[in-house]
């Protein structure tokens, strides 16, 4: 039989994993606390009783969502983080995508998680290309920091692609099916690049180059 201790933590995390659901669906707004209890199969008081408030319940949602998110970017570190990441995605593809989702839906909302998600996903990404470049891993770049802005925002459109998008692929809605389809692609365009010279990478410099003397 379980604790009164070990309840109340079950407790919490249903109450916690139905309140992300919910917000990830239907926003933060327009999300009540009842629905919420509701899912979780609790009454609203204990909803109040382990969180206090609505606020506070999302800040907790943040906070777990966004370990788990910046769990799964560090292992992308080597080959065998790459590995275990689609791994881990292929065998609970579902709550992925509500995390996702819930990241997604902070963005659009333009709340104050949306800062720290994108914040903390830079920050972890350009750290990686700077240890990768430093062990000669990865190629040096112009600027590091904006190579992982351009990386993350790939990234998030590639996990939210548009319907229209998905079924340019074949499919009706993004999941397993899609990223493996676009997997290998996206690491040739990483590995290898897309031009065979340099030639537009020059012509680029040469246009911003002139463009900052005419600043001047």
């Amino acid at each position: 039989m379980c604790s009164a201790t070990s309840a109340d933590l079950t407790a919490q995390a249903k109450i916690r994993n139905a309140a992300i659901a919910h917000f990830a669906r239907d926003g933060f707004q327009k999300t009540n606390l009842r629905a919420i209890a509701a899912t979780a199969g609790v009454s609203a008081a204990l909803v109040i009783r382990h969180f206090g408030s609505k606020d506070n319940l999302r800040s907790v949602c943040d906070e777990h969502v966004l370990q788990i998110l910046v769990r799964r970017a560090r292992t992308v570190a080597d080959l065998v983080g790459v590995r275990d990441l689609s791994q881990e995605y292929l065998s609970d593809s579902e709550e992925y995508r509500l995390h996702v989702q819930y990241m997604v839906r902070a963005i659009e909302e333009d709340s104050s998680a949306a800062t720290t998600f994108v914040n903390t996903l830079v920050e972890e990404t350009e750290q990686l290309f700077r240890d990768g470049i430093a062990s000669g891993s990865m190629r040096q770049s112009s600027d590091v920091r904006a190579l992982a802005v351009l990386t993350v925002l790939v990234s998030l459109a590639t996990l939210t692609m548009a319907p229209p998008l998905t079924r340019a692929l074949g499919f009706e809605r993004m999941g397993p099916d899609v990223l493996r389809r676009i997997g290998l692609p996206m690491l040739e365009i990483y590995t290898h690049g897309l031009y065979a010279d340099d030639t537009m990478l020059k012509a680029a410099q040469a246009a911003w180059g002139a463009q900052r003397g005419d600043d001047l």
